[in-house]
């Protein structure tokens, strides 16, 4: 994504014409699946490799080179006034030119000349640039391990280039004491994410919401508002709203690279007003008992329809006294196919990993962990978090609690499972339901470690699954009602940025907490689509939508109104609800190409004068609908009313008609 020749290393203290004193490179940043990195290596790779600079691709980033004892280079009247302690070091390390030998240059085990340096941006703690007008720029690498990378003079200039290329990657904020240090930002938690919401002066009235982001933007988020509208739109009654495009800047800070419907952007569709139809009527059965679950096992306790025991799952959820077992196998624990015999080899095996695991953050020692700061910053937050999770439950309340204990292990544990990521706040949210259910350590720390891989993007400090999944959820909603979002729109709300907390811990804080074991059963069964749950946030907003444009609420009474909708939401209507616009779009025929990669829905070319939903070659919207083969069991009304004599909930052909 960036490339730039002239680009050099000073190697030594000689006099600038002294072309041996100057090693001239290409530099290169480079964006892989998961990491980008900054490449740099030299033009000639005839120098001797010796003594080199190199930062390799490991964990730890560290730098190694080879000084030449006692060599000291006295500051010469000469040497351009741009030369920082910073690399003065590298005059410290000998570097000779090797003679020709049948054109073979010494390399890496992998092909790579010595003098190449590469690193993550993971890794990078700050950049030092030079002043305006103190000879040509440069720019000095610290990482995080407080290893200083040699400065890269930039003989053709554009070192400006390089920052804006990196900003796109990683935020930089000038050091508060050296106006030449550009700062890496690190974000603890993605809840923090919003003080850049609060920037400015006249939020002063928020000062304590700062201090502690986490609890009020998971818990009492509403209760700030009132502060927000004044600060959001200017004071001069005559302009109560913002335009778009600074609108855009301000949620750009808070969440960068995120871009709804300000304008068209490249490779995305533009979603006209399309007629989905009627929402169908859909109702749900009673939750799968043990006996369903039972009668679904052979005698060696494999599963004998996974695709019917998950349908069953998703159409009523489960009893509580299943909830241990079958966990184990909706969050990948458990493979669907294994025998019991295979299972309990399994849990052994892993019992023994966890506690390999655990000892590892069990041993270290109050001197060690003074000497790890990111150890010390985990576990504080741990703790922090542990205290404040869900403490009106029975299984958590109360002081010494062993539940508290054990939220608090498997959470440090987890930190030497992922110590990239580590402990995000939030994560003790997820894990607290499911430790719940197993009431087992090791297997609470297992299936919370498949919960982590489908949830990990959400934690991660560039915020990539957060910016992927508003986009998702405003190209979803402008199908379903195009007139609502540009309501929102119109009310600087078009962001959805009120649905971030829904997202970010999977509507933990909006329902009660046996709702969410009914909601993310469900949702694990991973039908009847891609991102079910981006179709529960429509259901919800779609549910308030009346209420909202009828009495014109604006930004701060949108705001509001949604974050006080927790714990009143009904689930069961919501799941309904979510399944009939599910099933709206799997019957609509011109359904736009992004919505069904959303939804991973097969989606066969078909013109939009069609009769049928056949195209030339007779290919028809792909859907699964054996999902909705008639069950007879009991079932619950969208209006979340039983009703007691067993019947046939058939629920209408995806197929189109």
């Amino acid at each position: 994504v960036y490339e730039q020749e002239g680009v050099f290393i000073h190697s030594s203290c000689g006099k600038n014409d002294d072309q041996d004193s100057l090693i001239a490179g290409i530099l290169r940043v480079i964006e892989k699946e998961n990491e980008v990195v900054v490449d740099w290596r030299p033009l000639d790779e005839t120098l001797d490799t010796s003594n080199i600079l190199c930062a390799g691709k490991d964990s730890s980033s560290v730098v190694e080179w080879t000084q030449t004892p006692k060599e000291k280079c006295p500051r010469g009247a000469d040497r351009p006034s741009s030369y920082e302690a910073e690399w003065d070091m590298v005059t410290t390390v000998s570097f000779k030119k090797k003679p020709h030998s049948n054109g073979d240059t010494t390399t890496h085990a992998n092909g790579e000349s010595k003098w190449s340096f590469l690193f993550s941006l993971t890794d990078l703690k700050s950049i030092k640039q030079n002043k305006e007008g103190m000879g040509w720029s440069y720019l000095v690498f610290c990482l995080k391990d407080d290893v200083k990378l040699p400065a890269l003079h930039f003989h053709r200039g554009d070192s400006k280039l390089l920052i804006k290329c990196l900003e796109k990657h990683i935020a930089l904020n000038e050091s508060p004491h050296d106006e030449r240090v550009l700062l890496v930002k690190t974000q603890k938690s993605l809840s923090q994410s919003f003080e850049n919401l609060f920037d400015e002066p006249s939020y002063g009235l928020l000062q304590k919401w700062k201090k502690d982001p986490y609890i009020v933007t998971m818990g009492k988020f509403s209760k700030v508002t009132n502060y927000i509208v004044g600060s959001l739109r200017s004071s001069d009654p005559s302009n109560q709203r913002r335009p778009p495009s600074e609108m855009a800047d301000f949620f750009n800070d808070t969440i960068p690279g995120l871009k709804i419907n300000q304008q068209e952007e490249p490779g995305f569709e533009v979603i006209t007003r399309i007629d989905l139809g009627k929402q169908p009527e859909v109702s749900r059965r009673e939750p799968v008992s043990a006996e369903e679950w039972a009668k679904n096992m052979d005698s060696e306790g494999r599963i004998l329809d996974v695709d019917y025991i998950k349908r069953l799952i998703f159409k009523g959820g489960l009893c509580h006294t299943l909830r241990k077992e079958a966990w184990k196998f909706l969050l990948g624990y458990f493979p669907w196919n294994s025998t019991k015999e295979e299972r309990a080899n399994l849990q052994k095996r892993k019992t023994d990993e966890y506690f390999r695991m655990k000892l590892q953050w069990k041993s270290v020692s109050e001197e060690q962990e003074k000497r790890n700061s990111r150890l010390r910053d985990y576990r504080s937050l741990i703790e922090k978090d542990v205290n404040r999770t869900d403490r009106t439950n029975k299984f958590y309340e109360g002081e010494d609690n062993p539940g508290l204990i054990l939220l608090h292990d498997i959470l440090m544990t987890y930190c030497m499972y992922d110590f990239d990521l580590g402990y995000v706040q939030g994560m003790s949210d997820l894990l607290s339901p499911v430790l719940y259910v197993m009431e087992n350590e090791v297997d609470a720390f297992w299936c919370f470690v498949s919960y982590m891989d489908q949830m990990h993007q959400n934690f991660e400090e560039q915020m990539q699954g957060m910016k992927t999944q508003l986009i998702q959820l405003s190209h979803l909603l402008r199908l379903l009602d195009s007139g609502f979002c540009s309501y929102l729109e119109s009310q600087d709300s078009g962001y959805l940025y009120f649905c971030f907390r829904w997202l970010l811990i999977r509507f933990k804080r909006e329902f009660s907490f046996q709702d969410i074991l009914r909601l993310w059963e469900v949702m694990w069964t991973e039908l009847p689509c891609q991102n079910f749950h981006l179709l529960l946030c429509c259901a919800i907003l779609e549910s308030e939508k009346q209420q909202i444009m009828d009495k014109h609420y604006g930004f701060n009474e949108i705001l509001k109104h949604i974050n006080e909708l927790s714990m009143k939401i009904d689930v069961e209507y919501i799941l309904c609800k979510a399944e009939a616009i599910s099933m709206q779009m799997m019957n609509c025929k011109e359904l736009p190409q992004t919505v069904s990669e959303i939804l991973g829905i097969e989606n066969s070319s078909v013109t939009p004068d069609s009769d049928t939903g056949e195209d030339e070659s007779g290919a028809e919207l792909s859907c699964p609908t054996s999902l909705y083969q008639s069950v007879s069991t009991p079932v619950v009304a969208a209006n979340g009313t039983r009703d007691g004599a067993p019947q046939t909930a058939e629920t209408p052909s995806l197929a189109p008609a």
